[in-house]
């Protein structure tokens, strides 16, 4: 297999598609669709050009390259990491065997569904983020809003090629339903609930790039170790680009988060609301929606399908390589945290591999505090007396063992109407969102930024952050 892209084709791609011209017909018939999907449900602000960076090769001597594309122009492609022909399977019941090119006619239904919910995330959030060109702080951010918005076009067309390639008539009809479902609709809504949340306010986008993206990279990194290797080399290329998405939010709530503590400094007051600043508690109670919600995508902390998707080989864990364990866990054991109808906690000790779900929520949680501290210490190095918090594991759950019962931030079991009281200091109110989203004015001057957001230390590619990064019509 190639490293470098075929850009001549009609469809880029490094998978030698034209040897095979019924799949490349079946493609080519799918995409004047997903041109149709984009032109309905992708971002609604027009532009004349985007500098914009595309894949030219997927080997490791670099493969960005940088320029101004009209989006709708973007070369959408199919691009696998390259192929180590003695690749091994990491873990469960074939460990050791060969990678398989082909997939097992046992496993077919399985893989086929964990490539059709992966697939599905990736034109939601660009369904829920279509409106906010209209409101973006800076050319700088549109610029990083449309090249999140073309990367996950792409990685939609990462799973629809395995879904054409490998699965036959039902993967091409599953493929069509990617376009069919929306974010938020009533009839055929997305299948994940974080994806059919409202993405309204520039916050918010942060958030998501923060929080529902990086599950998206645990998630991907644990379709990386899959036994069907085409899978595993499209999800591994698919995590270079996701690493940028995850770089947006870091950063835009960095930068939110400093616009604020000058706005706190310059006015001696954390009530900065009147001065066109978001508040800490605010963006506390953003971060508390956000990451609960992201929680949910990891599924219930026990799973007999997360077990068996293991012993089969189709989804490792986190740097399954990097275990030191015999990769079968067959023997071990695991602690699960688990409410009681007492209101206490007590703990159960529960097989590793019904546990999958569990760990693999432990490692996104870990890494979710690395952005709390470093936005702890731009408070702390502000002067500012005010510490952001993760909220426990069990606050406003949806999915899994939590779900039934009233958590609060710090880990307190209450009851519905202790929870109805004291929710409007947890989560964002209509309030706060009304107040944000009365911020969201766009600046679309060159250098210029809006006045609650404070401007990037560097810009994209080596350009300054007054770099013409959007053309407008």
């Amino acid at each position: 297999m190639p490293t470098r892209i075929d850009y001549d084709a009609k469809i880029p791609n490094n998978v030698d598609l034209s040897s095979n011209r019924r799949l490349q017909r079946a493609l080519e018939g799918w995409q004047p669709k997903f041109m149709n999907w984009w032109a309905e449900m992708g971002p609604t602000l027009e532009t004349h050009g985007v500098y914009l960076r595309t894949a030219v090769s997927v080997g490791r001597e670099g493969w960005a390259h940088f320029d101004h594309v009209i989006p709708q122009d973007y070369r959408w492609g199919i691009f696998l990491a390259e192929h180590d022909p003695d690749r091994r399977i990491a873990f469960g019941q074939h460990k050791g065997e060969p990678a398989w090119q082909q997939v097992p006619g046992e496993y077919r239904a399985d893989l086929q569904r964990l490539i059709v919910i992966q697939g599905d995330t990736e034109p939601a959030s660009v369904e829920q983020q279509r409106l906010l060109g209209l409101t973006a702080p800076s050319l700088y951010d549109l610029r990083n809003l449309f090249q999140v918005n073309v990367e996950e076009g792409r990685h939609l067309w990462a799973m629809v090629y395995l879904l054409h390639a490998y699965f036959g008539k039902e993967g091409r009809e599953e493929a069509e339903a990617l376009l069919y479902r929306n974010s938020g609709s009533p009839d055929s809504p997305r299948i994940l609930g974080a994806f059919n949340e409202e993405t309204a306010d520039w916050l918010a986008f942060y958030m998501f790039t923060y929080f529902t993206d990086r599950d998206g990279k645990y998630q991907l990194g644990t379709l990386k170790e899959s036994a069907f290797d085409p899978l595993s080399r499209t999800c591994e290329f698919m995590l270079k680009e996701e690493a940028h998405h995850m770089f947006v939010g870091t950063t835009g709530v960095d930068r939110v988060v400093t616009r604020s503590a000058e706005l706190i400094r310059e006015h001696d007051t954390l009530d900065i609301a009147a001065h066109g600043g978001i508040p800490l508690d605010i963006i506390q109670r953003y971060i508390n929606f956000h990451y609960s919600v992201s929680l949910d995508l990891f599924g219930s902390e026990t799973s007999t399908n997360a077990a068996n998707y293991y012993t089969s080989g189709l989804k490792g864990r986190w740097q399954e390589t990097r275990r030191k364990d015999d990769h079968q866990l067959t023997d071990d054991s695991a602690a699960l945290e688990k409410p009681r109808p007492d209101g206490t906690w007590g703990t159960e000790e529960i097989q590793a591999i019904l546990a999958l779900n569990l760990d693999l929520r432990g490692e996104y949680i870990a890494d979710c505090h690395t952005g709390i501290k470093r936005w702890n210490k731009i408070l702390a190095d502000s002067g500012i007396d005010y510490t952001f918090r993760l909220p426990h594991p069990g606050f406003n759950r949806a999915v899994g063992i939590n779900s039934g019962y009233h958590i609060t931030p710090d880990g307190t079991i209450v009851d519905e109407q202790t929870w109805q009281d004291g929710k409007k200091n947890w989560l964002p109110t209509s309030e706060d969102l009304t107040f944000v989203r009365s911020l969201m004015k766009p600046v679309y001057e060159r250098g210029k930024i809006a006045s609650w957001v404070a401007p990037p230390s560097n810009g994209i590619n080596g350009k300054p952050f007054d770099y013409t990064y959007v053309y407008l019509t």
